[in-house]
């Protein structure tokens, strides 16, 4: 993976300047773009690691335009998990979200259930994780490609897997049974969806429903 940032690094960049993260449109369910919101095989056949923080739960999430990266450090803030992105191997550009166009790259990615876009990012190692919340944005009403990409590259045995996506409209659908399926092992809890404003209260009170 990219990077795999403790607690205390998510909770500095929620409270401070984000390194990285635009405002691109991305496409959700019905065509409508999500403002503010990037897969997993082996990149380059590194393993990323955790920096000795000793937690045992994990989030991962692929972030287009960074909404999806915010939500995922506040979760990772509210439950001492480590932190990591999932990233293309071709970076996604803001003429490939445009839903409008039927030719746009991420259009085809999603009228085709068998494409899997390849990952960049190095491959996480999930040794000592038992608990692994999974982020995305919802693109045409579904997970975008490479979330498939990702489920597929792992063995998810003895992990308690948490979906969790966002959109500007739509709901988490079927994108996390998708990827349970897809996935094969691990036990997949229901998901939940978040919107480009999600107060720290509302994730915080999710995350709490969870135990």
């Amino acid at each position: 993976m990219k990077r795999i940032i403790p607690i205390l690094t998510a909770l500095l960049l929620i409270i401070g300047a984000s390194a990285c993260g635009g405002n691109t449109s991305a496409p959700s369910e019905n065509g409508a773009a999500e403002t503010n919101d990037s897969s997993a095989a082996a990149g380059d056949g590194d393993t990323a690691v955790p920096a000795d923080s000793g937690s045992d739960v994990l989030v991962v999430y692929f972030s287009a335009t960074g909404t999806t990266k915010g939500v995922a450090e506040k979760i990772a803030a509210f439950t001492g998990a480590d932190l990591c992105e999932i990233t293309a191997a071709q970076e996604y550009t803001e003429e490939d979200l445009n839903w409008n166009d039927s030719n746009s790259r991420t259009t085809l990615e999603q009228n085709d259930p068998s494409a899997r876009p390849e990952i960049g990012s190095e491959t996480v190692s999930l040794d000592g994780y038992s608990t692994l919340y999974i982020g995305y944005p919802i693109w045409w009403g579904e997970e975008p490609r490479i979330m498939d990409t990702f489920v597929e590259s792992y063995d998810f045995d003895g992990v308690t897997v948490i979906p969790f996506c966002t959109s500007g409209s739509s709901g988490i659908g079927q994108s996390g049974k998708n990827l349970a399926d897809n996935a094969g092992s691990g036990t997949w809890l229901e998901g939940q969806r978040f919107g480009a404003g999600a107060s720290d209260e509302e994730i915080e009170a999710w995350l709490n429903g969870l135990r």
